[in-house]
């Protein structure tokens, strides 16, 4: 907002000199007075707050300057007209996401410090009821854990994330999202997948890295591995998944070119694929086809 331009008081008392009687002016010539008086006095003089020193045992700081803030943009703003099979048409990538490196928006407390924190428990009745789960999911509840773990995101900050994995791959998931934050590589998101998601027209530029979601594979009549909460989607508009010239998420042609390297991608043989391999997980940006830049798996599918 714009700063009011301030009018001095000499010049606003002439300015209200020519509509007011005789006895006004002359009172207004003695708070003029009094005021030159005023700008003459000299200012109490100020302390200097005392210097507060605290210490904190946190991971090093990044060595390279973080980017100027990207144009806005509001994720899920815009549906997309629909294409062949219910996606979104493939248009090109916007602008202001051809290098994405949106803020994250906290849905959970930011974790105090700097170091990885995480915990595993089973997963809380409110979370499982704005989950995807339903009865005739291929996995029992008692057989799903919730996360939570510190991630950095792209603005550089530190955020708390949440996840719903088997409980076979609890311990291991921990491990691996403990290695990201180590090498502060940047997530923009990570949530649970809430139920109404599965039913929202396609707008083409979420970013979620979660893990569980009761949904068949992509064209296919078979269950996904991430409705069993054995496979990890990290970063997907960064690491889309491509087929033909299906691109998903839709607006993310950009990111299809891998020798354009950006903040948040995936390649072969990069400490993301090797922490995954840790833990005997595969990727899916070893496949022909589809390639599934985004996509870690226990299943191999």
């Amino acid at each position: 907002m714009r700063p009011r331009r301030l009018i001095p008081l000499i010049a606003l008392v002439t300015a209200l000199a020519a509509c007011t009687t005789p006895a006004e002016q002359r009172a207004a010539r003695a708070s003029e007075s009094a005021a030159a008086a005023a700008s003459t006095t000299t200012p109490a003089p100020t302390t200097t707050p005392a210097r507060v020193t605290t210490t904190t045992t946190a991971e090093p700081e990044p060595t390279t300057t973080a980017p100027p803030p990207p144009a806005r943009w509001v994720v899920g703003a815009k549906p997309l007209p629909l294409g062949p099979g219910g996606f979104g048409q493939i248009l090109p990538t916007p602008a202001e996401l051809r290098d994405r490196r949106l803020p994250t928006q906290d849905r959970l407390p930011p974790p105090a410090g700097s170091g990885y924190k995480s915990t595993i428990s089973p997963v809380p009745a409110d979370v499982l009821a704005r989950s995807t789960w339903r009865s005739g999911c291929p996995v029992a509840v008692a057989d799903l854990r919730y996360l939570t773990m510190s991630f950095w995101g792209f603005d550089g900050l530190h955020h708390t994330g949440e996840m719903i994995v088997h409980r076979s791959a609890a311990q291991g998931v921990v491990g691996v999202f403990g290695t990201l934050h180590a090498i502060r590589f940047p997530i923009e998101e990570m949530r649970v997948t809430d139920a109404p998601e599965l039913d929202l027209h396609p707008t083409g530029d979420g970013n979620n890295t979660g893990s569980f979601v009761c949904r068949p594979a992509v064209n296919q009549k078979t269950w996904s591995a991430h409705a069993s909460g054995l496979a990890i989607d990290v970063n997907p508009f960064n690491n889309p998944y491509v087929r033909g010239n299906l691109v998903l998420p839709e607006l993310a042609s950009a990111y299809v070119d891998r020798g354009w390297k950006r903040a948040g991608m995936i390649h072969r043989g990069d400490a993301v694929v090797r922490a995954f391999a840790g833990i005997g997980w595969s990727w899916g940006g070893d496949w022909t086809s589809p390639l599934d830049i985004q996509h870690f798996t226990a299943t191999g599918r």
